[in-house]
């Protein structure tokens, strides 16, 4: 008897998959999180954006390509002028992705409210412990 092969959602090559990995890579980097915090308010130039690294202009070109690459930012450019804003649908389906396995975590939460409400719980015998 022939073993079914089931395909894995989420495999390298399936498009959807391909777009996760660049959006979740472009938010691996701290400085490229920062970058998109301050495009949040509204589209800057790469210099306004750049005013506050320390690392070159150059440096925080690269990581706008990136950012570019993953979705996350549209870069319109006029001669030398670049402008960049944020395009949050690529983290809008990041979190739904993420969303889909609260289920795992939401329940431990649940059981961490009704333990904390518990008449008996603990920092209840804590204050009578400091109090004494």
């Amino acid at each position: 008897m022939a073993a079914t092969v089931v395909p894995l959602v989420g495999t390298a090559g399936d498009p959807e998959s391909d777009r996760l990995d660049r959006v979740f890579f472009a938010l691996s980097d701290p400085t490229r999180r920062a970058i998109l915090e301050r495009i949040d308010s509204g589209p800057l130039l790469v210099s306004e954006i750049a005013e506050p690294f320390a690392v070159s202009l150059q440096a925080v070109s690269r990581h706008i390509q990136v950012l570019v690459r993953a979705g996350l930012i549209q870069q319109e450019r006029t001669g030398r002028i670049s402008r960049c804003a944020i395009d949050v649908g690529p983290i809008f389906a990041a979190a739904v992705w993420i969303n889909r396995y609260t289920k795992y975590w939401q329940s431990q939460f649940d059981r961490l409210a009704a333990w904390v409400r518990r008449p008996d719980a603990p920092r209840a015998e804590r204050k009578r412990r400091i109090r004494s």
